[in-house]
């Protein structure tokens, strides 16, 4: 199956003029005599009626469409035939490669923001701890609707579409991303930011306060870069929740909560004496797993489709277990809950906006 967006031109046959036909793959009826329009798509490999099906708008989105008028060919037959595909944004050239590809590209994009958001390291060598629970509020708020919107909700109309009940998958798979959270909690030595190194939690070990750190934040971006290349890789399924548009807006989404993620890190680092560069080192060198697990993510999609409705509640789970276990505690410690929340909320509703505005 190809994913790119590549329009078959042949157009579906309708019956000779007059006679009412029933598409195969919609059910929809058609009327030769009428200006109906049929087309397929190869990428989804499904068929979509133009413009009476509401399926057709995932493609109106990231598509410029052209059609010709019914014509008669030689036998006689009515037929419509599809024209141009023309790239009209950046989507539409996203929109032609692979689903792992597209993952990988969304993942390092994720990375970067992080890495400019550890930049200001470079200018700032502290930042007031109203601030920075403020900024993980609402990185913690962007996780959550991205949980929901972009995974969750996804996730269980995957599950219908496979024939089992629609809740199963959900909440096996997303008790499952969880548990695999707890562990890699309890079984990695990680330090997390402001804790003195004999606080490092996980098993006693020997490394450096750095390498701790980062270990810390690492827990951290492996459910977001499985989460974007999850909602890539079921973007090429056909689930009508599941869309490129809804898979970018995911990464804008977790690439915004990044920014304050890597000034979160940095930050600290250096208030603790290291060097601006190492600090900024540290701090983007935590998300380099995001393009990472973000391929392995859709590339289990992809390969193993009976998976999919799994992988995504997953994704969200791990995801809903950092902010719940890491994000929200750390935004009580000083008395700025409140603050907290209110930017947890902010976040929230700016994830929802970009996941249905885009999806």
């Amino acid at each position: 199956m190809s994913f790119g967006m590549r329009l078959n031109q042949q157009a579906a046959k309708f019956g000779p003029a007059g006679t009412d036909q029933r598409c195969g793959a919609c059910g929809y009826s058609h009327d030769a005599t009428t200006s109906k329009w049929h087309a397929v798509c190869v990428s989804r490999d499904v068929q979509c009626c133009w413009p009476d099906r509401p399926c057709i708008s995932r493609h109106q989105s990231s598509a410029s469409w052209q059609t010709t008028p019914l014509k008669r060919n030689v036998t006689g037959r009515s037929q419509t035939t599809l024209l141009d595909f023309q790239f009209t944004s950046m989507t539409d050239w996203l929109q032609q490669q692979t689903p792992v590809l597209q993952a990988l590209l969304a993942g390092i994009f994720t990375w970067v923001l992080t890495a400019l958001g550890a930049a200001v390291v470079f200018g700032l060598t502290n930042v007031p701890r109203k601030l920075f629970d403020a900024m993980l509020g609402f990185a913690g708020g962007v996780m959550l609707a991205a949980s929901y919107w972009s995974l969750l909700a996804p996730s269980i109309e995957a599950a219908a579409e496979q024939g089992w009940p629609s809740w199963l998958p959900a909440a096996v798979g997303f008790l499952i991303g969880g548990a695999f959270l707890y562990g890699l909690d309890r079984g990695l030595p990680h330090l997390h930011r402001g804790m003195p190194t004999e606080s490092a939690e996980g098993p006693k070990t020997a490394w450096q306060r750095s390498v701790l750190l980062i270990a810390a934040i690492t827990l951290h971006n492996i459910p977001e870069g499985l989460a974007v290349g999850v909602a890539f890789g079921s973007a090429s399924a056909g689930i009508e929740s599941a869309t490129l548009s809804g898979a970018t807006a995911l990464a804008i989404g977790i690439g915004l909560q990044n920014l304050p993620e890597g000034i979160a890190v940095a930050v600290p680092l250096r208030g603790e004496g290291m060097s601006r560069m190492k600090s900024w080192l540290i701090a983007q060198a935590s998300a380099i797993v995001e393009p990472i697990a973000a391929v392995l993510g859709a590339a289990i999609v992809v390969y193993a489709a009976p998976v999919l409705p799994f992988a995504l509640s997953f994704a969200a789970g791990a995801m809903v277990y950092v902010v719940v276990e890491e994000l929200i505690p750390e935004t009580h410690q000083e008395g700025n809950e409140d603050l907290a929340t209110l930017c947890l909320t902010l976040g929230f509703t700016v994830m929802m906006i970009l996941d249905v505005s885009l999806g």
